[in-house]
């Protein structure tokens, strides 16, 4: 039953957190607050929970009436999500923070309790808590890892958001039942502990809380920097975070398992050796995975070092059973002791997510943040050693182990800066690295921003755009923001969603028609990137341009007086994780809300034969252009005499785009112009997809059958790559 308790939980919480990014926002402020709130749910479940197994009740039948209450509130959950975030939206950080707690408050709580209640059940029949602990933190965590792989099988592709909460209700309601039922059937206790216990009978227990806490840091913020990596090695795509999540919980189960052999004997001088072992081999382990991890890829597929995140997590999922078996006592007070052993596991987790990932990555690197936590969970090691007591004549043999460990940490700091030289580059580059260093590379806590040699960009390890605003020499297709005004009479307020290299930026702000251009960027990583470029700084200075760090959804959502002439997103790959965000219906609904009369929405499909159909459906009157749609409730301006005389006019930085006095460069406007033409010709559903422009019945006849992107669906988020 545990082990099926932990497949909704894990879908609930993939879901979950990707309806509250929906509507918060995927910035690293909102992922930081969700993330927490559902670790501090947790933790004040599990002591909920601890009280709970202390008082005369069926802990089976309790257990049941948590699954089905989760079961009930996961129903309704989607909804009351949304019908919540659009009436805090406009609240300030602190209040937003509170309001997502208190909305996964309820549920988190329940899942939060079911392992302290059923630890007080096991430990009541076997006498022995660190092999209780073992068994249900590996069958739990056993069925969230397979929640992992479903989800990024098939779950979320076939059924969505919605269908995937359906499936977990499902199961929460098939546990609750046979929990009930097993409780009809469970027989009385064979040990039967001294209920009257005033206190835990083992010294250090406030030593053990902190060593739990410390554990729980270490092993989240590890988690934070594999995702990284694993994030940056696959362009970001969906499927990544569940692999990753998925081999996380697998291992973390497995070495739960493991971990049930040190426990058979009581608590002593072995178990506490055997725990200062599993730290150190864990910090190890977990150090080096990303240069393994970059070294792997750059000759196979990134999936294939996978394992190696099993391999450690299960270094790091042995270490919570063997501390609960030392610092708990078989007795009545057995689950509520592990309730503050979990508690503060998760409390120290919820600290990785707010130091690690909130504040380090903003000031160290990948690499130092992993010296960091390797020299940490090595410290901890060497006090566990330093604490131990044990017989005269096993002196020599600690003092062996306490000088391993220094010798560890010593090698640790020395390898650091070989290990970790070069890893984003292999991770880039892949079977294709020769030794390639990034001409930039920023690190911060929103994400990587790199740029190679030849001026491409790349936002977390897929291409973003090209250093280049010159339209005579065409090499990033710039030609798509010099068309702002081909498609509309007068751009003169224009929205940009996404800044990158700032080309597209520099471009527009330069347009002779555009009188302010306002951007939204979510990593301010590229402003500094850019300060590098000649040809893109000037825009952080141009008094036209005024520059927002946000979500560009929740910038939308949260600023609905904002009326805009235009407004142009060069969107990230439609396969990439959260891309449905910009380009569902739902979101063009919102961009709708912002365009004046005879606006038009500007953004890019990249090939996506869904989000075509989805733009032509959801306007009136659009408009492919190369792989943009440009989409507007009013008919499309389009003019081509307009377009030449302001091409003809076009400076960037003072200097004209076309030196009409140079014949290649004249011939070279006259093939920009002749794209137009195009249009004039008019394409049937039967021309070639590659053509530069597309009428919206030429799109939809073309897209027939294909469904459209919406927020529940997601798209092509979850399909196959």
């Amino acid at each position: 039953m545990f082990f099926c308790s932990g497949i909704p939980a894990l879908i609930y919480q993939l879901v979950w957190q990707r309806s509250l990014f929906t509507i918060y926002g995927i910035n690293v402020e909102s992922v930081t607050v969700v993330v927490t709130a559902f670790m501090l749910g947790l933790g004040i479940g599990s002591f909920a929970g601890g009280r709970l197994s202390r008082l005369r009740l069926p802990l089976l039948g309790v257990f049941a009436a948590v699954e089905l209450g989760i079961g009930v509130f996961g129903y309704f959950s989607l909804g009351l999500f949304h019908a919540v975030g659009e009436l805090t939206l406009q609240l300030s950080a602190p209040l937003t923070a509170l309001f997502t707690f208190l909305l996964v408050l309820v549920p988190t709580l329940l899942m939060g309790a079911t392992m302290p209640l059923l630890t007080a059940h096991l430990v009541k029949h076997s006498g022995n808590v660190g092999r209780s602990v073992g068994l249900l933190y590996f069958v739990n965590t056993l069925g969230s890892a397979f929640a992992c792989f479903i989800v990024a099988s098939f779950l979320m592709r076939l059924l969505g958001q919605q269908g995937a909460i359906a499936f977990a209700c499902g199961i929460n309601l098939v546990v609750g039942s046979g929990a009930l039922l097993a409780q009809m059937k469970s027989p009385k206790a064979g040990i039967q502990p001294d209920a009257q216990l005033a206190r835990f009978n083992t010294r250090g227990f406030s030593f053990a809380l902190l060593l739990a806490a410390l554990c729980g840091y270490i092993a989240l913020s590890y988690e934070i920097l594999w995702y990284r990596v694993y994030s940056f090695a696959s362009g970001g795509v969906a499927r990544a975070f569940a692999l990753l999540l998925g081999c996380y919980l697998l291992g973390i189960a497995l070495g739960s398992l493991v971990s049930r052999r040190f426990c058979r004997d009581s608590a002593g001088t072995k178990q506490v050796a055997s725990l200062s072992g599993f730290v150190l081999f864990a910090s190890a382990a977990s150090f080096l995975l990303a240069p393994a991890a970059s070294l792997i890829t750059s000759t196979l597929h990134w999936g294939v070092s996978l394992p190696l995140v099993g391999v450690a997590a299960a270094l790091l999922g042995a270490i919570f059973p063997l501390i609960c078996h030392i610092a708990i006592a078989p007795d009545a007070r057995a689950g509520e002791g592990l309730s503050y052993l979990y508690l503060a596991n998760i409390v120290g987790s919820a600290l990785g997510s707010l130091m690690t990932g909130f504040v380090l990555m903003d000031h160290w690197s990948l690499g130092g943040i992993s010296l960091f936590l390797a020299l940490l969970g090595v410290a901890l090691s060497l006090v566990l050693l330093l604490t131990a007591k044990y017989r005269t004549g096993e002196k020599s043999l600690y003092s062996s182990r306490v000088a391993a460990t220094v010798l560890a940490g010593l090698a640790i700091v020395i390898l650091q800066p070989w290990l970790f030289d070069g890893v984003y580059e292999r991770l880039y580059f892949k079977q294709h690295y020769a030794g390639q260093r990034f001409a930039h590379l920023k690190e911060n806590k929103s994400g990587v921003v790199s740029v190679t040699q030849d001026g491409q960009i790349q936002g977390g390890g897929v291409y973003d755009g090209v250093f280049s605003t010159d339209l005579v020499n065409d090499r990033n297709m710039i030609v798509r923001p010099y068309a702002l005004s081909l498609l509309h009479e007068s751009p003169r307020d224009v929205l940009m969603i996404g800044l990158s290299s700032g080309s597209w930026a520099q471009v527009i702000a330069n347009n002779p028609q555009v009188e302010r251009l306002t951007v939204v960027e979510i990593n301010p990583a590229y402003l500094n990137v850019m300060r590098n470029y000649p040809g893109e700084a000037g825009v952080l200075n141009n008094p036209k341009v005024a520059t927002v760090i946000d979500d560009g959804r929740r910038w939308l959502a949260r600023n609905p007086e904002r009326k805009f002439d235009f407004i142009v997103q060069n969107t990230s790959f439609n396969w990439r994780a959260h891309a449905t965000n910009l380009l569902s219906t739902e979101y063009l609904e919102l961009v709708r809300a912002h365009l004046k009369p005879g606006g038009v929405s500007f953004h890019n499909t990249t090939g996506s034969a869904a989000a075509q159909r989805t733009a032509a459906l959801q306007f009136p009157f659009a408009l492919r252009f190369i792989n943009f749609i440009a989409a507007s409730d009013s008919p499309l301006a389009i003019d081509r005499r307009r377009w030449e005389r302001v091409l003809r006019e076009y400076r960037i930085e003072g200097r004209p785009v076309f030196d009409l006095a140079d014949s290649k460069q004249q011939t070279r406007l006259e093939e920009v112009l002749s794209l137009v033409d195009s249009l004039s010709a008019g394409y049937g559903p039967a021309k070639p997809t590659g053509m530069n422009l597309e009428t919206r019945e030429g799109i939809l006849a073309r897209t027939d059958g294909v469904p459209t992107i919406t927020d529940d669906n997601m798209g092509t988020e979850w399909g196959a790559r």
